[in-house]
């Protein structure tokens, strides 16, 4: 009969063939759902960006789905936004073929949605009625579903604040947390994805894992930090770098009552912030790579790491460009979907850095003495687990 500790320090059973592919399967899901947030910003970006996010005066999320169908529709959906502040003080007389245009902006960024919960809630039904998911991350991914629902009423709330009296746009705050929490999701999803990955080709040390997840954090905070810029229009002013009105420190941060209001609706306190953070984003990042290039030489951490630098970098000066050309359509665009990458690269190195410190401390732990298997093991499952 074999003794405890020999039970404790024999390795994992491997997992099964059927197992292996049930956790791809579930990984590739993740990840494509992934990309469909992605998709999702940037066509949310395009619909900021060509003015066309109150067209659609009304939520419904069911009957919605169907588009204007004949000329009589087309005309009673007109009416409706004529009505509305944006069409009296920013686009009286336009034609009905233009306001067709800014409609199927606002009709597919609404369909497309829709066509994520269903991708997103119909496999995790099969997943999880196959057994192919444990509680932890079942849960996981309910709760991610349920922000993707609050979502849904988020963005509605943001265009209703788009149409009351004398408003021309959404509220900026409004704004921000919509994409915020997008952005939100999309790091779940790859966290969660980056978490069924069973490759550990290293042991890394606690700085550097506590730094990377450091790093999400503040990508999020810049995420949030350029929705304010986006939902006050700050990048159509101070279009020059690397000073703003001819100072590094600009004159004026402060000039609204009461002070806190600043944040969201001086457009100089607005864009400031955002440069700021851009900046400790950038040097932490490439403090960052270097720590893991030095520490963890040839390792995918400080690959990733690396990148990691390399994507933050390319993504600053794509700001700066964006800012330098007053916020074309494709800058716009780009620094937005670049956004989402950066954002992707950092949650996928967090979690595969947290999944490495912690291969090391449960190594730790066996070698300190006999430890329990756990109740998954006992039972002989092999379903994926959350992150």
């Amino acid at each position: 009969m074999s003794s405890p500790s020999a039970i404790s320090l024999a390795p994992s059973p491997a997992p099964t063939a059927a197992a292996s592919r049930s956790r791809r399967a579930v990984r590739t899901w993740l990840f494509v759902m992934a990309a469909l947030v992605v998709a999702m910003v940037a066509v949310g970006g395009a619909t900021r960006l060509t003015g066309s996010g109150l067209s659609i005066t009304e939520w419904k999320p069911v009957t919605g789905a169907i588009p204007p169908l004949s000329a009589e529709a087309w005309a009673q959906e007109f009416a409706k936004y004529q009505a509305t502040p944006q069409y009296k003080l920013l686009n009286q007389g336009m034609s009905l073929s233009e306001f067709q245009v800014i409609y199927g902006w606002e009709w597919g960024h609404r369909l497309l949605g829709r066509l994520i919960g269903l991708a997103f809630f119909v496999p995790l039904l099969v997943f999880w009625w196959r057994g192919q998911l444990d509680r932890r991350l079942g849960l996981s991914l309910l709760g991610l579903g349920l922000l993707g629902g609050l979502q849904g009423a988020v963005g509605w709330i943001m265009v209703a604040s788009g149409l009351q009296p004398g408003m021309t746009a959404v509220a900026p705050v409004k704004l921000a947390l919509h994409l915020t929490l997008a952005s939100a999701i999309y790091a779940g999803l790859v966290w969660l994805a980056a978490g069924l990955d069973r490759r550990r080709d290293e042991v890394v040390a606690a700085r550097l894992s506590r730094t990377a997840l450091l790093l999400m954090v503040l990508v999020l905070v810049q995420i949030a930090l350029g929705g304010l810029v986006a939902g006050s229009k700050a990048g159509l002013t101070y279009n020059t770098w690397p000073l703003m009105d001819g100072s590094l420190v600009p004159s004026g941060l402060f000039s609204g009552t009461p002070w806190i209001e600043n944040f969201v609706d001086n457009v100089t306190l607005v864009q400031f912030n955002h440069r700021l953070t851009a900046y400790a984003l950038l040097i932490l990042a490439v403090i960052h790579a270097l720590d893991a290039r030095r520490i963890a030489p040839g390792t995918g951490a400080a690959r990733r790491a690396t990148a990691l630098a390399g994507l933050v970098a390319a993504q600053a000066s794509l700001g700066i460009v964006t800012l330098l050309l007053v916020v074309p359509l494709w800058a716009g665009l780009a620094h937005q979907v670049a956004a989402m990458l950066v954002l992707g690269m950092a949650s996928a190195h967090a979690r595969l850095c947290r999944a490495s410190r912690n291969a090391r401390l449960g190594r730790a732990s066996r070698d300190d003495g006999p430890s329990r298997p756990s109740r998954d093991d006992r039972l002989g499952r092999s379903a994926p687990r959350a992150a």
